[in-house]
């Protein structure tokens, strides 16, 4: 557990203050727990008092019996039977481990439930991650007011966060693999359950993440990433690049759009922030993509805690190859059947927009799973303060890297009554976390020279 001076418990929430959270640093005492009483990326590696959620003992590191790298991943937990169901009859006593934003779906879609499951702690990464974070805990630190990290590579940041900033660092630097390869749909569902499925080849180089890897030899990148449209034939040939930088003060991110039509590749410097996303139809902005990402400079950061919630997880029969499109998107959300709910424990945060600072929504909590730190869901508020949209990232781990990361991502717009479904890949081949691209590969030049009408 936290050090008492450090943490209040009430109503099963965690509460931490600090007297300078944006630049205190962890004690070597602290530091010292990592791999021991924390997991090494410092969840509480202990199970709760009720049994609910187990011990955390490593995660899954292997495949299981059978798998072959590029088959879609088989569920390691498929015995596992319904503990209960959430829904709008029974919402109030399970209140207290749901988001709001939770609340609101079973609120507003009585056909809208939730299949609670056994609590299974899958996450796992490699064991040089694990070294990385115990290594850089120590010298890790934020700099420009939270807007950029220095002392980190490879590793977690700040795998003892004392401040929300420091979380969704450890969010936007988790593990991903070291390159990846995807194939997937999206899909902009209309209130009456109407769509076009887009879609995407998406590459990604994931600079932080590679092994041997030097700050100085980042050179303040952190990712590269490449995003072509490849359907409907109307938005074929698009593609996006985008080179995240780890100091977005120092550096803010570059973004490069080919256009088919004009055959040129411009800078594109709205592809950030609340600009709408690609072919999203306005539903999701460049800063929700992955739940979020980009520079966090407009929003004050509030730590509030860690708390237990019904988060999705384990997602991998919503993963599964034996379900079409048609399956999973139905009016108003997807298909509830196909989903699973656990109680895990996750940080929350709750961002607020600064004074003077412009974007679409006023304010955001987000809850960020403890022993991966992928953001798992999050609330999102209008300027009226009122709850608009949610979004969920349902995960699995890919157990050949391993690493955990969503399967799927879902945006529901509560106003609208629609939603946007990102990463569908169930009709589709699997990621490729073997491919070896080249820096090169993510150059302009480059860009211009694949972009083809």
């Amino acid at each position: 557990m936290f050090r008492k001076t450090s943490v209040i418990l009430g109503a099963g929430l965690l509460f931490l203050s600090f007297c300078n959270p944006a630049f205190a640093q962890p004690t070597a005492e602290e530091i010292a727990r990592l791999g021991k009483d924390l997991t090494p990326l410092g969840a509480e590696r202990a199970g709760n008092a009720e049994g609910t959620i187990p011990a955390w003992d490593g995660g899954i590191t292997q495949p299981p019996a059978g798998y072959k790298k590029g088959d879609h991943h088989p569920d390691p937990y498929a015995d596992d039977q319904i503990l209960f169901t959430i829904n709008a009859a029974n919402l109030a006593q399970y209140a207290d481990k749901l988001t709001a934003g939770h609340k609101a779906l079973l609120e507003t879609y009585p056909s809208f439930f939730m299949n609670v499951y056994p609590t299974r702690r899958s996450a796992a990464v490699p064991e040089r991650i694990y070294d990385a974070t115990r290594r850089i805990a120590a010298t890790a630190r934020l700099v420009n007011n939270g807007d950029g990290v220095t002392g980190a590579v490879n590793g977690i940041p700040f795998p003892i966060p004392k401040s929300g900033v420091e979380v969704i660092w450890n969010h936007l630097l988790r593990y991903r693999g070291d390159a990846a390869e995807r194939r997937i749909a999206q899909a902009a569902v209309t209130r009456g359950g109407g769509y076009t499925l887009v879609q995407l080849q998406e590459e990604y180089l994931l600079l932080y993440s590679q092994e041997g890897m030097t700050e100085e030899a980042l050179e303040n990148k952190i990712l590269l990433f490449k995003q072509e449209v490849t359907a409907p034939a109307r938005l074929a040939g698009e593609i996006l690049l985008v080179h995240e930088t780890l100091d977005q003060v120092k550096e803010p991110r570059s973004a490069w759009v080919y256009n088919p039509g004009q055959r040129r590749v411009r800078r594109a410097p709205n592809v950030a922030y609340d600009n709408p996303g690609t072919a999203s139809d306005g539903i999701r902005t460049n800063d929700q993509f992955d739940m979020f990402n980009g520079a966090p400079d407009r929003y004050n950061w509030q730590l509030v805690g860690k708390k237990e919630i019904y988060v999705p997880y384990n997602s991998y029969k919503l993963h599964s190859n034996r379900l079409k499109y048609t399956d999973i998107l139905t009016p108003l959300h997807i298909n509830p059947e196909h989903l699973r709910y656990e109680l895990h424990r996750v940080w929350v945060v709750e961002a607020t927009l600064k004074d003077g600072a412009r974007h679409l929504y006023k304010r955001r909590t987000f809850y960020v799973d403890e022993d991966s730190w992928q953001i798992l869901a999050v609330d999102i508020y209008d300027n009226r303060d009122q709850l608009w949209r949610v979004s969920e990232g349902h995960v699995i781990n890919y157990y050949e890297v391993p690493t955990l990361w969503t399967t799927l991502e879902v945006h529901t717009d509560l106003q609208s009554g629609r939603y946007l479904a990102v990463g569908l890949n169930n009709e589709s081949t699997m990621y490729n976390f073997d491919v070896r691209p080249s820096i090169a590969d993510f150059s302009p030049a480059a860009l211009r020279r694949g972009g083809t009408r």
